[in-house]
């Protein structure tokens, strides 16, 4: 397990290196931002409430994020009590403020892939593509901002993906 930590640091140090540049790091934080707090999300969850052919994407979304925020934040979260990267990676340094809460697994992480994963299975392929692609932006920038692990993004992708099916699955039993 000590030489599948030392390779996620290793990577983010790797990111930090040779991949990180002024313009990348302008738009890397933007894109890490859209998912604070499952911003965006919410704002597509709500805004497919307004449209009768989008409403119960809409309710599948909202509910998954719900799934999420228990399964990854309330639950993972602190039986891993994974400590941030930067913390423990020598020379790693973030590039927004220090978040606060534990690291694994991604926060971003989940609810984007719990809320995208929803659209995509409900709504258009074209409209499920576009949100699948910024659902790993707003994963990846978690990596290049040296604020997650990528075993933490990948774990959130899991659990993400957890809370999409799990939430679909009652919201079948109900609707």
């Amino acid at each position: 397990m000590t030489d599948l930590f030392a390779v996620d640091g290793n990577i983010l140090l790797l990111l930090q290196e040779y991949i990180r540049n002024p313009v990348l790091n302008d738009f890397f934080r933007a894109v890490t931002h859209l998912g604070d707090r499952g911003g965006i999300w919410i704002f597509f969850g709500v805004l497919l409430l307004f449209s009768e052919r989008g409403r119960r994407a809409g309710i599948l979304v909202l509910f998954s994020l719900l799934m999420s925020l228990l399964i990854n934040n309330m639950i993972l979260k602190h039986i891993f009590s994974r400590t941030r990267p930067y913390e423990v990676v020598e020379g790693l340094i973030p590039l927004i403020p220090a978040p606060r809460d534990f690291s694994f697994p991604s926060g971003h992480t989940a609810s984007s892939f719990a809320a995208a994963l929803s659209i995509y299975r409900t709504m258009p392929k074209l409209l499920g593509i576009g949100v699948l692609i910024l659902a790993g932006l707003i994963a990846f920038s978690r990596l290049y901002v040296g604020v997650h692990y990528p075993t933490d993004v990948i774990g959130g992708f899991f659990c993400g993906m957890a809370a999409a099916y799990v939430a679909s699955y009652f919201l079948r039993q109900r609707y």
